[in-house]
Parts: C-alpha cells; structure tokens; sequence
C-alpha cells in the first residue's frame, strides 16, 4: 500500500491564500480573475463624449475611446495613473437578477474620477465603483433600474484603432502632451520626449491624468517619444512630430502598442 502524501504545514499556509479564493469563487459564482465591486452611471442628460474629467481629454471620441467610458473611484483611478486603462464589467446577475442582463460584459476606458464624500459613499476607499457612461451601463443593466448594481469586473488589454496620439500644449520652454489612444495596459507609467537637436531622452512628468509636461524648449525640433505602461512594455515613437508643430496640434504614432 502506498505511503499517504504528507503536505509540509509551511506549504499549506503557502497555499491557503488561493485554495481560498477559488471555494470563495465556487461559493459565489465568481469567475477565476474577476474582482466585485459596484457601478452607477452619469447623469442621463450629460454627453458621455465630453466626459474626460480628471483624466484631462478634451473629448472621448477625439482621444479613442468612444462612448463606453467611467470615472473610477479612489482605489481604482490611483491618482491619474489608471487614465487610459480598459475593463471588461458584467452586472453580477447571481447577486441581482431583477435588473443585471444576465451573460453581458461591456469594455470600458477609463477616463475619469469619482470623487469620494469620507462619509460612506460609493467612490470612497476601499471600496472598487465604476461610475459608468449610461450607454455601456445600460449594455449590462436593466433600463429604469434603482441606479446602482453589483459588477464584476477584470482588466484587459486595449483595442485602439490607428496610432498612440499626441497632441502638444504648452509653450516655450513648458511642454505639455495629452497621450492618447493608447493600446495595450493602456495606461502610461512612464513617458518621455526628445527633439532632433536633443542628444537624449528627456523624462517627463505627469501634470495630471494623461497629461504629460517637460521643461525644455523644443520649438522648431522633431520629437519623438518613448512609452513605458504600467504591464512593462516600452515602445519608442521616432520622429512623429514635425519641426512646424504649433500648440494644439494632435499627431498620430504610425505604430500602437499591441
């Protein structure tokens, strides 16, 4: 007879951490690599559109985004640095039948903040809320629904179509970048630029969301950018700005992260 298989007790308290968190997934019906959390939607009047908030585009369709966008509250938006980063949701139709549309995901960008009130509310830390554009939240909910919902939610990568878009703020020696139509993680980590007459690259900063600034004087030089997102992948852009470029302008990347 075979001697039973004896599981040193170091290596279960290795384990317990996920042997739990797959019966808790069992328990409640939640996929491997789903996180709950919960969503609203902005108000039914406003023009999703429009709505680049504290992420800083001046318009979703202009940045890539499209209509299926959310502000994320505190624990989610990390102070800017989830701008431009993508979420499939699903209403968590085991926890509210009436109004999830049961078997629907929905991908959204996010491109704003949920300010929390410190008194409870949704966007408040810890807790993980999308406040959604109404059309990606009426692709998983029920219309004329009490307005709030249980989701699951999983980050995934970003399908951009065309280039990583640039456009130039600023002048003189203050340089700013609004970053844009980022695929991938979607979400720069990192970022810097560099103009023909510039030997290196220079790092930038963030001003705020996807707004990226230097302190040199670029005026009459190409730029180029380098892009480091928050999965690690890097990718140099050579040569995507014209010397003529004015404040304003956007530019397109003829490559995207994959």
């Amino acid at each position: 007879m075979a001697s039973p298989v004896v599981i040193p007790s170091v290596y279960l308290l290795w384990l317990f951490p996920f042997i739990t968190s797959v019966v808790l997934g069992r328990i409640h019906g939640q996929p491997n690599g789903w996180l709950s959390g919960h969503a609203t939607f902005y108000g039914a009047t406003d023009n999703p559109t429009t709505l680049g908030g504290a992420c800083g585009y001046d318009n979703t369709f202009h940045a890539g985004f499209g209509v299926n966008t959310a502000a994320l509250s505190s624990a989610l938006f990390r102070g800017g640095e989830a701008c431009g980063a993508c979420f499939q949701v699903m209403c968590n139709a085991e926890i509210d039948p009436k109004w999830c549309l049961r078997g629907r995901t929905v991908a959204i960008t996010a491109t704003n903040f949920c300010p929390p009130n410190n008194h409870g509310g949704w966007c408040d830390l810890p807790r993980h809320h999308f406040d959604m554009s109404l059309p990606a939240f009426l692709r998983i909910a029920r219309q004329g629904n009490e307005g709030i919902i249980p989701v699951l939610y999983t980050r995934i990568p970003c399908r951009r179509r065309g280039g990583v878009r640039f456009t130039l703020k600023g002048q003189s020696s203050f340089n700013m970048v609004m970053i844009t139509n980022v695929g991938g993680s979607g979400d720069v980590k990192a970022a810097w630029i560099k103009g023909s007459r510039t030997r290196t690259w220079v790092p930038m900063h963030r001003n705020w969301g996807a707004n990226w600034q230097s302190s040199i004087d670029l005026r009459s030089q190409i730029l180029s950018f380098k892009l480091t997102l928050a999965d690690g992948k890097t990718l140099e852009f050579f040569n995507v700005v014209p010397s003529s470029w004015r404040s304003g302008q956007t530019f397109s990347s003829q490559y995207q992260f994959s």
